[in-house]
């Protein structure tokens, strides 16, 4: 699927003083990067595209698949204008790194082998990844009590995708039941929710205050169980079901805003979220 034209938000981005042109596919929730300049940072090439070529040919399984990693997207040209680039995503960029014989793309290939070991290690061991998962979350600067109920949001949200597998749901969708259950409790979809907050791919969850992720966990725990109960066969009745577990938070919601006089679905993001638990936490010393 290439990047909807309307969706795209353009942008430079500065790699070891070099810029690289890139594009936000707000549909896909992707980034895509010009491959001439990506090319022409990690190899200081005179001629970028017929660098491009002998590539292709020294690599015949890129070349092959070219037209899958790559595809034409609007940026802005030298001129100022807009064109159509040749550009790929982060995985399509990662792929072509593979096949630069560059000192600048050692880095990178080093980086990828040592992703590839550690995803490995956690298939073999999933403590690892939990234990990786809470160091980073401290390494961001969030709280502990906030990294806590991250961390066992992710264990409901395992539940619901478990229960929905069980209910013959098909992977693909998973995205479809989230935002119809999203909806359901906070009046907005994913995508929605996502821009309220003046996010792009950051992911939503780690963007919620402690009483989103509260009412969140609420409406996927309330959905497992109303379907554990109702057992759904087929997608129209576990829609419906993500509606009823989701109007459960809903209700939540709407009492405690109606205590508080407060909105619980704020627009404020990571940054935020992070300064104001770390100075709760120091009121309470």
């Amino acid at each position: 699927m290439k990047p909807s034209k309307n969706d795209k938000k353009n942008s430079i981005k500065l790699f070891e003083q070099h810029k690289v042109r890139t594009s936000w596919n707000k549909d896909e929730e992707k980034w895509y990067f010009s491959v001439e300049d990506v090319v022409f940072v990690l190899t200081d090439s005179t001629d970028v595209k017929q660098y491009i070529k002998k590539m292709r040919k020294r690599d015949p399984e890129l070349n092959s698949n070219w037209g899958t990693i790559c595809t034409h997207v609007q940026m802005i040209a030298k001129d100022g204008k807009n064109r159509k680039v040749m550009a790929s995503d982060v995985e399509g960029i990662l792929r072509l790194v593979q096949s630069i014989p560059s000192p600048k793309a050692e880095p990178f290939k080093l980086w990828l082998a040592k992703v590839g070991s550690e995803r490995i290690d956690e298939i073999q061991d999933p403590e690892k990844a939990i234990n990786r998962a809470l160091q980073h979350y401290r390494n961001l600067g969030y709280s502990e009590a906030w990294i806590n109920q991250r961390l066992k949001s992710i264990e409901v949200r395992k539940d619901l995708t478990d229960e929905w597998k069980r209910s013959g749901v098909k992977d693909n969708q998973y995205g479809f039941l989230t935002d119809i259950l999203t909806e359901a409790w906070s009046g907005m979809k994913t995508r929605e929710y996502k821009d309220h907050k003046g996010l792009k791919k950051e992911n939503l969850r780690d963007n919620m205050t402690n009483m989103e992720l509260v009412l969140n966990m609420l409406a996927e725990v309330s959905t497992t169980e109303i379907s554990k109960g109702k057992n759904p066969q087929t997608l129209k009745e576990n829609i419906d079901i993500a509606k009823e577990g989701g109007s459960v938070a809903k209700n939540a919601r709407l009492e405690i805003e109606s205590k508080t006089g407060n909105k619980i679905v704020t627009r404020k993001n990571a940054k935020d979220i992070r300064l104001i638990e770390s100075k709760d936490d120091n009121d309470d010393k």
